[in-house]
């Protein structure tokens, strides 16, 4: 699939190019985004080079993984999302912010137009949100996007060779007055 490029009131969300090597190395050399996330580190210029150049583009080609990068108007890198695929239908999204552009409600905004998109481009049904419990920041994002929390899963990431709990949330297209693919049934209590 070749890739896509949404537009917000705020945001442009694009895959990254080699030109942006150098801020998302940057970005990604910020404490938070390397303790809350699974990205490598130390997280060296290699890191962001095989990113930009290999795993983004790969995830579009054999869509496994849908990678935008979150621009302001200027052209400056806010920060990162992707979607991947998990299951037919099931999407999981990640996401981090720049240090300075955190609580500017750019994720949630950047958040909302990929679930969207997703959802109505995509054939998707469901995008989960897992997050390692005590990621506040995250959590936030997902719950102002509209994210349903439905609980803690024991040991369910792996992060840099340690098991960690993690927070669960889902988005349906219903959640965003969009229809689904196929019928959802809810339990009754």
């Amino acid at each position: 699939m070749d890739p896509v490029t949404l537009t917000t009131d705020r945001l442009l969300l694009r895959t990254v190019s080699p030109s942006d090597i150098e801020a998302v190395y940057e970005a990604a050399q910020d404490p938070d985004i390397q303790r809350w996330t699974t990205i490598p580190s130390p997280y060296l210029r290699e890191h962001a080079e095989g990113f930009v150049r290999q795993m983004v583009p790969d995830g579009w080609a054999d869509a496994s993984m849908f990678t935008f990068g979150v621009f302001l108007p200027s052209g400056e890198l806010a920060g990162m999302l992707g979607l991947t695929m998990r299951s037919l239908g099931v999407a999981e999204v990640g996401f981090w912010a720049t240090k300075e552009h955190r609580g500017s409600g750019y994720t949630t905004e950047a958040t909302l137009a990929a679930c969207r998109w997703a959802f109505t481009r995509m054939s998707i049904d469901r995008v989960e949100w897992r997050a390692e419990v005590g990621n506040a920041g995250s959590r936030a994002v997902a719950e102002r996007a509209g994210f349903v929390l439905e609980g803690t899963l024991r040991s369910a990431i792996n992060n840099k060779g340690a098991r960690r709990d993690c927070w669960v949330g889902s988005l349906l297209p219903s959640d965003l007055g969009l229809p689904s693919t196929a019928p959802y049934l809810p339990a009754r209590p």
